[in-house]
């Protein structure tokens, strides 16, 4: 069954068991702001420097004393910390806090972390739009760059796999291209025909691919009469697979500050997910990934 908005997702998170995240370097406003908020979703262990979350918390208005804060041990990378606390049970999933993206995955894809699956790690962005009937997806505009077709296999199944978890039966995903026929001069177009044949013979599980497939023909399907294409999917897409980085960091983008809609952001590939938004990101935003992070069972 597909959510329809951030606020059926909260809804479905508050039925389910309390997940608890660990908040990395957790001295970052906006992430405290988002973990208090969550306090009715999610419980939180702040990890890093003490004294600077204590400080952080009582501007925020809070008692230090009401948090479960950890302290990072000398030598140790805070990201090693946090994954310490999900192999001992104390923690379901990771959020970065005043931590760079880069260091924190330094961490975590350290042998010491042990969070890794083999699996290719990649960034998804959920927004709630306005005029469009569901949650949708863009995959990747923050982690993977150019990625070569087995790479796109491991994003979509990614994906794939996030979405059966809600709740999902059968994902389906449009292969953006500039055009809806495969021409050998523009490489995503083959690779989305290939994406669109592995879904159908099963390479690619619990989804459907529907590709080369452009964004207007993907979003209002009485353009596909129009243009002489068809796909079952048209108007009703889940997830728009971006073929490039670029294209699906300006996409996430125009969604939330062209159309005004909502969004979250999360990293999957990990054993847990990791609550990933940019440093611009609201506490509204990172309350929603919040939410996803702790829908999630992984």
């Amino acid at each position: 069954m597909a959510l329809k908005n951030f606020d059926e997702l909260i809804a479905k998170v508050k039925g389910g068991p309390k997940k608890t995240v660990a908040l990395v370097q957790a001295n970052d406003a906006h992430a405290l702001e988002a973990v208090i908020a969550a306090r009715d979703i999610v419980n939180a262990v702040l990890v890093g420097d003490p004294e600077k979350i204590s400080e952080v918390l009582v501007s925020l208005g809070q008692n230090p004393a009401d948090f479960n804060i950890v302290a990072v041990p000398e030598g140790m990378h805070p990201s090693v910390c946090a994954a310490n606390l999900i192999h001992e049970g104390k923690a379901d999933f990771l959020m970065k806090g005043k931590i760079m993206t880069g260091d924190l995955l330094k961490g975590v894809l350290s042998p010491e972390a042990n969070l890794r699956t083999g699996k290719l790690m990649s960034h998804i962005i959920i927004a709630e739009v306005p005029g469009y009937h569901k949650l949708l997806c863009v995959t990747d505009g923050g982690m993977c760059t150019y990625p070569d077709l087995e790479k796109k296999k491991d994003i979509v199944q990614n994906v794939a796999t996030f979405f059966n978890n809600l709740g999902y039966e059968k994902v389906n995903v449009a292969a953006l291209c500039a055009i809806e026929t495969v021409n050998p001069k523009m490489p995503e177009t083959v690779d989305a025909a290939e994406l669109k044949r592995m879904s159908l013979s099963g390479e690619l599980s619990h989804c459907y691919v529907e590709g080369p497939i452009s964004y207007d023909l993907a979003m209002c399907p009485e353009l596909g009469p129009v243009k002489g294409f068809e796909s079952p999917c048209a108007g009703d897409f889940d997830v728009m697979l971006a073929p490039e980085i670029v294209v699906g960091n300006v996409l996430g983008k125009c969604l939330v500050c062209t159309c005004g809609g909502r969004m979250a952001g999360l990293v999957l590939g990990c054993k847990v997910p990791i609550v990933l938004t940019s440093r611009g990101s609201s506490a509204d935003e990172k309350y929603y990934s919040l939410a996803l992070g702790a829908g999630y069972n992984a």
